[in-house]
């Protein structure tokens, strides 16, 4: 890759930033299109968003990813806000047209790609179980509604966080019930075995961690898990579902589907099948 005063660029902020695989996925697929484009890491404390925001705006950076924490403190500081992205209640994907910026958010978009590629599981009609309440499973549950969801359940440590985003999208997409009760039903065997699809968007996993008492052999026969952990590649909650037969999938397609979905927005167009997932693989 050669850069040139030609080359345009696009890049990630978060706080710290070093750490995020997002410039393997969009590198590889700039060089593989062939495109004068890079993707680079701009370390942005939050004191510093609003400067770092117009900083980026004023030098004609095309597009940027937003991780934490920025993804809710940077909708108040764009032109645009998606409607999606709106309701979601944060934006991981900025783009620049015509010196304004307008947020989005793909992480949604991501996950029902996933299901649908690693898991051939369509939402639409079917009864759901999220695990969390924090900002990606808002993500989540808004996706999963738009794509046409029966029910979505949300079991969360906090009952009150779970109960307020159930309320708070609920009000908003009425095609898809909405229920939030407490942990320990996840060791009922009736209340598990209900769900057609169960979805982990916690942290517990990446240290070894599980969810005590999970029943996941009460689920109904062709339910399936994903789990939104991609480090490591088979978490807890994975090797039980493993054990037990049931369909099931790591974070990595999501993470790709996502990257894909803001390497479309910047570009008008889509990178080279299993461009991104190659790269990522390698990398892992």
């Amino acid at each position: 890759m050669t850069v040139t005063g030609k080359t345009t660029v696009t890049g990630i902020i978060g706080w710290p930033v070093s750490h995020s695989l997002s410039p393997v996925l969009h590198n590889a697929a700039f060089q593989a299109l062939g495109l004068d484009w890079i993707y680079v890491p701009f370390p942005v404390a939050p004191e510093r968003l609003a400067e770092g925001i117009a900083g980026l705006k004023a030098v004609g950076v095309a597009g940027f990813s937003v991780t934490i924490p920025h993804k809710v403190a940077i909708m108040g500081l764009l032109d645009e806000v998606d409607p999606q992205a709106e309701l979601i209640g944060a934006v991981n994907t900025v783009v620049a047209r015509d010196g304004r910026l307008t947020g989005y958010n793909t992480d949604g978009i991501g996950l029902i790609a996933a299901l649908r590629e690693k898991l051939g599981f369509d939402p639409k009609g079917r009864n759901i179980l999220v695990l969390g309440a924090g900002g990606a499973a808002r993500s989540a549950v808004v996706s999963l509604a738009a794509a046409g969801a029966g029910g979505v359940t949300i079991v969360n440590r906090s009952p009150d966080a779970a109960a307020a985003l159930a309320h708070l999208v609920g009000a908003r997409l009425t095609g898809t019930r909405f229920d939030a009760r407490e942990m320990p039903l996840l060791s009922d065997p009736g209340f598990i075995g209900s769900f057609d699809l169960v979805v982990n968007t916690t942290s517990v996993g990446m240290a070894g961690d599980c969810f005590p008492g999970l029943a996941l052999s009460s689920l109904k026969s062709g339910a399936c898990v994903y789990d939104m952990v991609y480090a490591p590649p088979v978490t807890p909650l994975l090797a039980q579902a493993r054990a037990l037969d049931i369909p099931c999938a790591n974070g990595l397609a999501m993470l790709v589907a996502q990257g894909e979905a803001a390497f479309r927005i910047w570009t008008g167009g889509a990178p080279p099948a299993g461009c991104m997932e190659g790269a990522l693989a390698a990398v892992l």
